[in-house]
C-alpha cells in the first residue's frame, strides 16, 4: 500500500512538472509569433494547466473509471473557482476585468448540468456537440485577442526552437504518464479506504490536477498579471468541460450519477457568486478572497460527509 501512494506522489510531480515544461515551451512559442498576452491567459497557459485533467479524465474512460472522469471535471472547476481565485485575492487583492469569456463559463457550466440532469449520460452526440463549442470558444478568442492586438514589443527570454519541440513532447509524455499513475492510485486507494469513486476525482484525483492552476494564478497575481490569473481560471473551466469531458465522452459515453448532477448544480451556484463577488467593485478583495475559501472549505466537509 505504501508503494501506492509513492507512486501517487511520482504521478503528480509528473502531471505538475510536464505542465510546467509544456507551458514554458507553448509561451515563448506565443511570443515568438508576437501572440498578445491575454491570449496566452485564456488558451496556452490555461490549455496547458488543464491538460492534467485531460490526461486523467481521458485515461480513467478508457479504463471505465467514467465516475473519476466527471468528478475529476467538475471538483477540478470548483477547486479553479473558489481555490485558486480565492488565494490569489487573499494573498493580493487584485482587479478584475468582466469580459464575455466568464459567461461562456457559466454558460457551458450550466450546459454540462442539463445534458446530465435527465438522463445522466454523456452521449458521444453530446462530446461531438462540447468539442464543437470548444473550436467556437478559440476561434472566437483569438479574433477577440487579434482584434486588440497590442504592437508593442515585450522584452522576454526566448527558447530555442528545439528545447521548445523538447519541452513539448517531454511535457506532454510526462502529463500522459502521470493521469496513468494518477488514476490506478486513486483507484487502489478508494478502494481500500470504502471511498467512491465520485469522492476520489472531486477531492485527490480534482486538487492534485488542478495545482498547476493554482501555482500559475498565485504567481501571475503576485507578479501583477492580473488578467494572466483571471485569463488562467476561466480558459481552464472551458477547457475542463468542452474539451476534457467532450473528449472523454467521445472516447467512450460517460454515464454519471445523481450526486455528479447536484455537484454540477453547485458549480452553477459557486460561478454565479464569484461574478456577483468581482461585479461588486470590479475586483477581488483579501475578504473576498477569505470568503471563497471557506465556501470551498465547506462544500469539501459536504462532499466527504455525504
Amino acid at each position: 500500500m505504501i508503494l501506492t501512494y509513492v507512486l501517487l506522489v511520482v504521478g503528480f510531480v509528473l502531471l505538475i512538472k510536464g505542465a510546467d515544461f509544456f507551458v514554458e515551451a507553448s509561451s515563448s512559442i506565443a511570443k515568438t509569433l508576437r501572440v498578445p498576452s491575454i491570449i496566452i491567459g485564456l488558451t496556452i497557459v490555461a490549455f496547458g494547466t488543464s491538460m492534467p485533467e485531460l490526461a486523467v479524465s481521458t485515461t480513467a474512460s478508457l479504463a471505465g473509471n467514467n465516475e473519476i472522469a466527471v468528478g475529476n471535471v467538475i471538483g477540478s472547476n470548483i477547486f479553479n473557482l473558489l481555490v485558486v481565485l480565492g488565494a490569489c485575492g487573499a494573498i493580493r487583492p487584485f482587479a478584475v476585468q468582466l469580459r464575455w469569456d466568464y459567461a461562456a463559463s457559466v454558460g457551458v457550466a450550466a450546459a454540462l448540468f442539463f445534458m446530465i440532469v435527465g438522463d445522466h449520460f454523456v452521449s458521444r452526440t453530446e462530446a461531438i456537440i462540447l468539442l464543437v463549442l470548444f473550436a467556437v470558444f478559440v476561434a472566437m478568442t483569438v479574433r477577440d485577442a487579434l482584434t486588440n492586438r497590442i504592437e508593442e514589443e515585450e522584452e522576454y527570454k526566448s527558447i530555442t526552437p528545439l528545447r521548445c519541440a523538447i519541452y513539448i513532447v517531454g511535457g506532454l509524455t510526462a502529463i500522459v504518464c502521470g493521469g496513468d499513475l494518477v488514476v490506478e492510485c486513486a483507484k487502489e486507494i478508494a478502494l481500500a479506504l470504502g471511498m467512491s469513486q465520485t469522492l476520489v476525482g472531486l477531492t485527490v484525483v480534482a486538487l492534485g490536477t488542478s495545482l498547476p492552476e493554482l501555482v500559475t494564478s498565485v504567481v501571475a497575481s503576485r507578479k501583477g498579471e492580473n488578467g494572466l490569473a483571471l485569463g488562467n481560471v476561466i480558459g481552464s473551466n472551458i477547457f475542463n468541460i468542452l474539451m476534457v469531458l467532450g473528449a472523454s465522452a467521445a472516447v467512450k459515453p460517460v454515464p454519471v450519477n445523481g450526486l455528479a448532477v447536484v455537484d454540477a448544480a453547485c458549480l452553477i451556484v459557486f460561478s454565479l457568486i464569484t461574478w456577483l463577488l468581482c461585479r461588486s467593485k470590479l475586483r477581488i478583495s483579501r475578504m473576498e478572497g477569505l470568503i471563497m475559501l471557506g465556501m470551498y472549505t465547506v462544500y469539501l466537509i459536504y462532499i466527504c460527509i455525504r
